[in-house]
C-alpha cells in the first residue's frame, strides 16, 4: 500500500496553519498528491481540469463572495441602515418575521440559493435590524447586539431549513420517496412534501412569535446591561 499520497492531506493541515492562501495550497496538495500517486504531471494536470469542469456550478457560489464583498465595500451596509433609519414602522422583530416569511416561502419553491447567510443577511438583513433596534433602544451594548445578530442568523436557517422540506424536488424527499419505493412502499413525492407543511407551518408560528417579542426583549436586556456597566 502506497502511503505517499497521504502527504496531500499533511500540505493542507500545514497551509491553512500558516495561513497561506486557500487555493493555492489545495491546488499544491491536489498536484502533490497525484506526483506521490505515481501520476505524470500532465496526467494530474488533465484530473484537476475535469474535476473543475464538473463542478464548474460551483464557481456561481465562489463569485458570490467577491461581489458581496465589493458592495459592501461601496456601502451597501451603510446605505441598508441608513434605508431602514427612515422608515419608523420598521422594527427589528417586524423586519426579521417579513424576512422569515419571504425565506421560508421562496424555499418551498425551491429557490434556495437566493437568500442566505452571504447574499442577504451578512450585507442586508443584519445591518437593517440594527438599526432598527438602535431606533428604538438607542445604542446596542455589545452583549446585546451579538444576540440580535445571532437570531437574525437563525431566522434565515429556520426558513430554508423548514421551508425547502415542502419543495418536491428537494434531495430529502426524493431520498425518503427512493427509499420507500425500495421497501414496496409507492408514494409519490408530492405527498411526502406536503407531509412537510405542517411543520413548516408550527416552525413559522414558533419563530414568528419569538420575534413578535424581540424588540421588548432587546429594550429590556439592552437596560440591564447599560444599569450593569454603570455600577461602581
Amino acid at each position: 500500500m502506497n502511503l505517499w499520497p497521504l502527504l496531500g492531506v499533511a500540505l493542507v493541515v500545514a497551509g491553512f496553519a500558516l495561513r497561506l492562501n486557500p487555493l493555492m495550497v489545495v491546488v499544491a496538495a491536489g498536484l502533490a498528491t497525484g506526483l506521490f500517486a505515481g501520476l505524470a504531471p500532465d496526467e494530474v494536470l488533465r484530473l484537476l481540469g475535469e474535476g473543475v469542469l464538473r463542478n464548474r456550478y460551483l464557481l456561481l457560489f465562489v463569485l458570490t463572495l467577491p461581489v458581496i464583498g465589493l458592495l459592501e465595500r461601496s456601502g451597501l451596509r451603510e446605505h441598508a441602515q441608513a434605508t431602514i433609519a427612515k422608515l419608523r414602522a420598521v422594527t427589528a422583530g417586524r423586519l426579521l418575521i417579513a424576512y422569515l416569511a419571504l425565506r421560508q416561502l421562496m424555499s418551498m419553491l425551491g429557490l434556495t440559493n437566493i437568500a442566505g447567510h452571504a447574499q442577504t443577511v451578512r450585507p442586508l438583513i443584519a445591518p437593517m435590524a440594527e438599526a432598527a433596534a438602535e431606533r428604538a433602544t438607542g445604542a446596542l451594548p455589545p452583549r446585546t447586539r451579538g444576540r440580535l445578530l445571532g437570531l437574525v442568523a437563525g431566522t434565515d436557517n429556520v426558513g430554508l431549513f423548514f421551508g425547502e422540506d415542502v419543495f418536491v424536488a428537494f434531495g430529502a424527499v426524493l431520498l425518503m420517496q427512493g427509499f420507500l419505493e425500495s421497501n414496496g412502499i409507492v408514494v409519490e413525492p408530492i405527498r411526502i412534501a406536503l407531509w412537510g407543511l405542517p411543520t413548516a407551518i408550527a416552525a413559522f408560528a414558533i419563530h414568528g412569535f419569538r420575534l413578535w417579542r424581540l424588540d421588548a426583549r432587546l429594550r429590556r436586556e439592552a437596560e440591564a446591561e447599560r444599569a450593569e456597566s454603570e455600577r461602581p
